[in-house]
């Protein structure tokens, strides 16, 4: 049994769709679950929609109708007759979401982003099941909320992994096992029925889940790249790919920014040693990168680079140490704001933190330490973290660029550059 997980850029338009069965048609012999993005950019769309819907702005109805438009145009180029009517499933989930567009939203927005950004997976899936049912490739199309249980914690829920697995255990296996399911990425649903998203990019994070419960043999992240890149080509030259990957290695790539695996896949893999591999829909037969407990890596120097940060400082107002007690007030206030650090450095006077850019939850962050700290920021900076490194690498990728924090360790350095 197989778990494949498809990213948007693998079902952005028709021939991405038809080239996702081309893909599937090499494996006519395996039991697959197939776990989806949304199609394209339609996650950002519906983001854009979420926040009109929730400021009550005149621009939800084109917003709207554009992301519709782009789907019926996927839709069309699907077709396999004129008159065919196979796709009227989704033509009501549209009008689902347009019924909530006409409420006024009673909810905080963290909830109504998952209400309606979460639509994107369930267009997506619908269309894809349908194209491949039309085609012969028969499949049953399956809501991962019912079988994903998390907590309330919307755009970021946390996994109830005992619910979950019984759930996957006891209702999906045993369908799994007679016929092809495809169903969503990046969606749960919390004990009170409503839909909870796993956070951004969380549809590789699905499939982990679905493979643990499920006992998967393996994962394979269907990507427009050949496998795991020791850097990105576009920044790094002569960017090679890396045939095997640690589960400990993978994880701390993904942690520190590397785009390619969601920070959150590995370590529910790593507890049952099932294998990940990252392979191209573009070349499906190509090696790929494996992600394993045997996996043999090289010690290739490999640049990850996580651009739109901030660096805060934080030292005290009355020129005390930052000890124990400042410390454990600061943690407090990040864990409220719900801010996750990329990277912290402690002095005797200053506490540093390198965290996403997130205006809006960094302006409450900064109103509530700065009652009780001197708060320092600096943006539009880079956090690059280079593992297996080497000195002549070093100097060459950091150039003349101003360096603002370093840390080492014997196997890799992390720099907040500007």
């Amino acid at each position: 049994m197989k778990v494949f997980k498809f990213g948007g850029a693998s079902v952005k338009d028709a021939a991405a769709v038809k080239n996702l069965a081309n893909v599937l048609s090499l494996f006519t012999k395996e039991q697959l679950l197939l776990v989806v993005s949304a199609m394209g950019k339609t996650t950002n769309a519906l983001e854009q929609l979420a926040e009109a819907y929730y400021k009550k702005q005149k621009s939800k109805n084109t917003i709207y109708k554009e992301i519709k438009a782009f789907h019926d145009q996927i839709i069309a180029g699907l077709l396999q007759h004129k008159d065919s009517n196979a796709y009227d499933d989704i033509e009501n989930l549209f009008i689902e979401l347009e019924c909530i567009l006409e409420t006024k939203p009673e909810s905080s927005f963290d909830c109504v982003y998952d209400q309606i950004v979460s639509y994107g997976e369930v267009f997506s899936s619908r269309i894809i099941s349908t194209y491949l049912n039309e085609i012969g490739r028969r499949n049953r199309w399956m809501e991962a909320q019912n079988f994903i249980v998390t907590d309330s914690t919307h755009r970021e829920g946390k996994v109830d992994w005992k619910a979950t697995t019984e759930m996957i255990q006891k209702k999906l296996k045993p369908i799994v096992t007679k016929q092809m399911v495809v169903t969503q990425g990046f969606v749960g649903r919390s004990q009170d029925l409503k839909t909870v998203t796993l956070g951004r990019e969380g549809s590789d994070y699905s499939a982990a889940i679905f493979a643990f419960g499920l006992d998967a043999d393996s994962v394979t992240i269907w990507k427009d790249v050949d496998g795991v890149m020791n850097g990105d080509p576009k920044k790094i030259k002569n960017a090679i790919k890396l045939d095997a990957l640690s589960y400990t290695h993978a994880i701390e790539m993904a942690y520190y920014g590397a785009t390619v695996i969601h920070p959150k896949t590995i370590q529910p893999l790593q507890s049952k040693h099932i294998p990940l591999y990252v392979k191209s829909f573009i070349n499906p037969k190509g090696k790929g990168t494996t992600v394993s407990t045997t996996s043999k890596e090289k010690n290739i120097p490999t640049y990850i680079s996580k651009t739109n940060q901030v660096l805060l400082s934080v030292s005290s107002k009355d020129f005390s140490f930052i000890v124990e007690d400042n410390l454990s007030g600061i943690f407090a206030t990040l864990a409220k704001h719900r801010i996750n650090i990329n990277l912290m450095q402690n002095s005797a006077i200053s506490f540093s933190i390198c965290v996403d850019n997130k205006p809006e939850k960094l302006a409450l962050l900064k109103k509530d330490l700065a009652e009780l700290f001197v708060v320092k920021s600096n943006e539009n900076i880079e956090l690059l973290t280079v593992m297996h490194y080497d000195e002549k690498g070093l100097k060459a990728i950091l150039g003349k660029r101003e360096l603002l924090l370093e840390q080492r360790t014997r196997t890799g350095v992390q720099f907040v550059i500007k």
